[in-house]
């Protein structure tokens, strides 16, 4: 099995910045597709970003792309969440997800293995 555990949130004013944090470990970090969703009160669980296992293949949610940027370490068995400009609408808990294969995918459903959650709160 593969464990996630998510770090890094908090509560931010609008225009600011926060870094989250997903260590992994159990079976084997490599060549798995890592990815970041976020669900906000009374709204489905929706899709971030993801990177594939290399690190040179990325995809990101229209609502976040420019501001966000996924990133992973291997070495240290770790995937980031650099966000920026932060806007009161990302207000969510924030997920990293793992899936069983390589390829870059956007829907919740291909992804096996998820974290507990860290809550990002950005006040206007």
């Amino acid at each position: 099995q593969v464990q996630l555990v998510e770090s890094g949130g908090g509560l931010v004013q609008a225009g600011g910045s926060l870094r989250l944090s997903c260590a992994a470990s159990g079976r084997t970090f490599s060549r798995r597709a890592m990815g970041w969703f976020r669900q906000a009160p009374g709204k489905e669980r929706e899709f971030v970003a993801v990177i594939n296992w290399i690190g040179d293949s990325t995809r990101y949610a229209d609502s976040v792309k420019g501001r966000f940027t996924i990133s992973r370490d291997n070495a240290k068995n770790t995937v980031y969440l650099q966000m920026n400009s932060l806007k009161p609408e990302d207000t969510a808990v924030y997920y990293c997800a793992a899936r069983q294969g390589a390829i870059v995918t956007i829907f919740p459903y291909d992804y096996d293995y998820w974290g507990q959650g860290t809550q990002v709160t950005v006040s206007s």
